[in-house]
């Protein structure tokens, strides 16, 4: 009796140890060569070794699980243990397929990403290449993971009887649960029509909430606006849906940048507008296109004299309008002092002379009639 006790326990041993030794050995050595594999295409920058370095990692941990479930088949486990355990796998699986499926989006995304470089001169298609790239890698990957915590959570029974039971009362829930999660619908729409229509992208130039910046961030929830005071705008994405802003670089990043001077009516207009083009030509923040000098408006002081020029985008607009002002200022100061506006007074000679001459009598300042005077009519005497 006892020997048949030891051996039925070896041979229950040896039923366990068997198949999951061999598959946790093999597991461990699958793992251990498909992370040495991805480390070893680490660094190398051609196609084979991105594709290895995407799927070695999360097959690393898929395959070790699949030689462990037939393992544990193979070993005389009851059927509910049993059960349990294949059923922790299959949700181990599902997360590896969809880490898998993440980090294929991510790859495809970083290969159109590097065969559009926005380091050129003119970057208005790759712009638009990297916002529609980058909106919808977002929402596809932000789908995936849903796809894949709803498939794990619907492998549980009792989390499918709640599904039933919401489905069977889907009225008033469904409304309480569609108020409840307008906000991520609403950016995730927000975010297709922005990666379809495309408002706004990437390294655009935009005025928002009357600030200056540009799109340094779009996520599948918010815009990040990179101020020029190095502050960040943040901005759900709804919002550039819903409001009008600026967008200084919609179909070009060329602009037209203005400077405006006082002046006085004798400014030698000519003169302004050679020394204009020669600051213009002198500076290579101009581009060639708008060079010109207008009097736009008048005064009972002065003249308004636009100074109008053109550049390559918006920064290099800011600065050269500022060199104009600058520069068209020191020219009329030495060249020309009497163009610079001024305050006129012009006496005439008789009010100047009147300054001193003899206080008027009183008769001059009575006015006929006064109260305190002799009567205008003198009485006829009988």
């Amino acid at each position: 009796m006892a020997l048949a006790a030891l051996l039925q326990e070896g041979a229950t041993w040896r039923g366990f140890a068997l198949p999951l030794g061999s598959a946790v050995l093999l597991g461990l050595l699958v793992w251990w060569g498909l992370l040495a594999l991805a480390r070893r295409m680490d660094g190398r920058d051609y196609r084979r070794a991105r594709i290895v370095r995407v799927i070695a990692v999360p097959l690393a941990f898929a395959l070790p699980l699949v030689l462990l479930a037939f393992g544990l088949e193979a070993t005389p486990l009851r059927e509910r243990p049993l059960e349990a355990s294949l059923h922790a796998i299959r949700i181990g699986l599902v997360g590896c397929v969809s880490w898998l499926l993440v980090r294929a989006v991510a790859a495809v995304e970083a290969a159109i990403l590097r065969k559009h470089s926005m380091e050129v001169a003119d970057n208005l298609a790759a712009r638009r290449i990297h916002t529609q790239t980058r909106v919808l890698s977002r929402v596809v990957m932000g789908a995936i993971i849903l796809l894949g915590v709803s498939v794990a959570l619907l492998s549980f029974p009792a989390v499918r009887q709640i599904g039933a039971t919401l489905l069977a009362s889907a009225g008033i829930i469904g409304l309480v649960a569609g108020i409840a999660a307008k906000p991520v619908f609403g950016n995730l729409i927000a975010g297709l029509q922005i990666a379809l229509t495309q408002p706004i992208r990437l390294d655009d130039v935009v005025i928002v909430e009357g600030e200056w910046g540009r799109i340094e961030e779009i996520t599948s929830s918010f815009v990040v606006v990179h101020i020029w005071d190095e502050r960040r705008l943040v901005v759900p994405l709804t919002w550039f849906i819903e409001n009008p802003f600026q967008n200084w670089t919609r179909r070009s990043a060329q602009m037209l940048g203005t400077a405006f001077l006082w002046l006085d009516y004798r400014v030698p207009m000519a003169a302004v507008r050679a020394q204009l083009q020669a600051i213009c030509e002198s500076d290579e923040r101009w581009d060639g296109r708008v060079c010109v000098s207008q009097i736009t408006d008048t005064s009972e002081r002065g003249v308004q004299v636009r100074l109008l020029v053109s550049a390559r985008n918006s920064g290099d607009a800011f600065d050269l309008r500022c060199a104009v002002r600058e520069r068209m200022i020191d020219f009329l100061l030495r060249e020309y002092p009497e163009s610079l506006p001024r305050l006129r007074a012009e006496l005439d000679r008789q009010t100047v002379e009147g300054r001193h001459a003899a206080p008027p009598s009183e008769a001059q300042t009575r006015s006929p009639g006064a109260e305190d005077g002799p009567p205008a009519v003198q009485p006829q005497a009988d």
